[in-house]
C-alpha cells in the first residue's frame, strides 16, 4: 500500500520524511553476532559481510532473505530536452518504453539472469516537464503525484528493490539538482550524458547554470528544488526510495539519474539514505563527485553509464553472494572447526 495518497501535497511529502523508521539493531546484531561464527577469518569476505549485515538490519529480519527482488524503471520526459542537450530525440523515451516491455534492453536481460521481478512505470510521456531553463519544470501537484506513484510501486512482500530510470534529457535535470542541492560549478556536475560533443556540453552547461540561478530565491528546500529542475521519473525515485524506508526495503540505486533523485532526499535528511546502497558509479562525471557529497561507496565501477536500473540488478548478485554466505556457510562448532585464538 501506498504512504501517500494520489492527490498528495508536498506537505505531505515533508511529514512523510520527518517520521522516517530506524535500523533495526537487534536484526543488525544478531547478523554480525552469526557473521564473526563462521568458518573464515573475521572480516575475510570484506564487504559482503556488510552487506549482510546491512540487508538484516534493513529487512528488520535475521537471516536477511532474497527471495523477492523487484527492479523499478520510471520513465519521464523532460521539456529540457527540446534545448537539444541530448544526442537524441525526446521520443526516444517511449520508444525505449515499448523496448523494456517487449523484453529487448539490457535491463531485462540482466533481470532475467538475476533472478528480478521488472516493473516498468510511464510517467506521462505524452505531457513532459516545462522546461526548466523558462520555468519550474513542475507545479506542486505535479511533483507531489509523481513522489506518491512512485511510492506505490513499493510491493508487499519485496525483500529488495532496484531503482533505475529513462528519460531523455535528465543527466541535464540531475546536473542541475546537483548542482542546486550541492553548489560549486554547473560544470562540476555536467557531462556528456548519452554523448554529447564539445559545444552541445558547453551548450548544457551554460543551460544548467542559468536555469539554477533563475530558480534559486524559489528552491527554498531541497523539495522545492525537486520541482523547479527535477522530472517526473526523478520524483518518483524520491518517493520510492521514501516508501521504501517505511515497508523496511533494502534499495540499490543505480547510477548518476538515479542517484541525484535520492540526493534530494539527503539534502532533507542526512540520513535519509541509510537503507539505500549505490550500485555503482556511473562513467558521467558528476557521479563520483556526488556519491563523495552523500558519503556512499559505491558496489561496482565498470564505466557503465547506460541508466534503466542496468547497474543496480547486477549488484543484485552482490548481495545474494552476501546472504548466501552468510546463511549457508558453516560455523566453527558446526564444522568441528577452531576458532581464533
Amino acid at each position: 500500500m501506498p504512504d501517500a495518497p494520489p492527490h498528495a501535497e508536498l506537505n505531505d511529502i515533508r511529514r512523510l520524511l520527518a517520521d522516517l523508521s530506524g535500523p533495526d539493531g537487534d536484526a543488525g546484531a544478531a547478523a554480525a553476532a552469526h557473521q564473526g561464527q563462521l568458518t573464515k577469518p573475521a572480516g575475510a569476505l570484506g564487504r559482503l559481510e556488510e552487506l549482510a549485515i546491512w540487508l538484516a538490519t534493513w529487512q528488520g529480519r535475521h537471516p536477511p532473505r532474497l527471495e523477492r527482488p523487484l527492479t523499478a524503471v520510471f520513465a519521464g520526459n523532460h521539456g529540457i530536452a527540446a534545448r537539444g542537450v541530448s544526442a537524441y530525440p525526446a521520443a526516444v523515451t517511449a520508444q525505449m518504453v515499448k523496448n523494456f516491455l517487449d523484453g529487448g534492453a539490457a535491463v531485462n536481460q540482466l533481470c532475467g539472469f538475476a533472478g528480478s521481478d521488472l516493473r516498468v512505470y510511464e510517467m506521462a510521456l505524452d505531457a513532459p516537464t516545462a522546461d526548466f531553463s523558462a520555468a519550474p519544470a513542475m507545479s506542486e501537484a505535479d511533483c507531489a503525484r509523481a513522489m506518491s506513484y512512485g511510492m506505490m510501486a513499493v510491493e508487499d512482500g519485496i525483500d529488495v528493490l532496484m531503482l533505475g530510470e529513462m528519460g531523455i534529457g535528465n543527466t541535464t535535470s540531475a546536473a542541475a539538482l546537483c548542482h542546486a542541492l550541492f553548489g560549486g560549478s554547473a560544470a562540476d556536475w555536467v557531462g556528456r550524458g548519452t554523448g554529447i560533443d564539445e559545444a552541445r556540453l558547453a551548450h548544457k552547461i551554460a543551460l544548467v547554470e542559468t536555469s539554477v540561478a533563475r530558480h534559486r530565491a524559489a528552491m527554498a528546500d531541497p523539495l522545492e528544488t525537486l520541482r523547479h529542475v527535477g522530472g517526473l521519473e526523478l520524483a518518483a525515485i524520491a518517493g520510492a526510495i521514501l516508501a521504501a524506508r517505511r515497508a523496511r526495503v533494502p534499495v540499490l540505486l543505480d547510477g548518476y539519474a538515479c542517484t541525484a533523485a535520492a540526493a534530494v532526499l539527503h539534502a532533507a535528511d542526512p540520513h535519509a539514505l541509510d537503507h539505500c546502497q549505490v550500485a555503482h558509479v556511473s562513467a558521467e562525471p558528476g557521479h563520483g563527485r556526488l556519491l563523495q557529497r552523500l558519503g556512499k561507496r559505491p558496489l561496482l565501477d565498470l564505466d557503465m553509464r547506460l541508466g534503466e536500473g542496468s547497474g543496480a540488478v547486477l549488484a543484485l548478485l552482490l548481495l545474494k553472494a552476501a546472504v548466501a554466505c552468510h546463511t549457508g556457510m558453516a560455523t566453527f562448532s558446526q564444522a568441528g572447526v577452531d576458532g581464533p585464538a
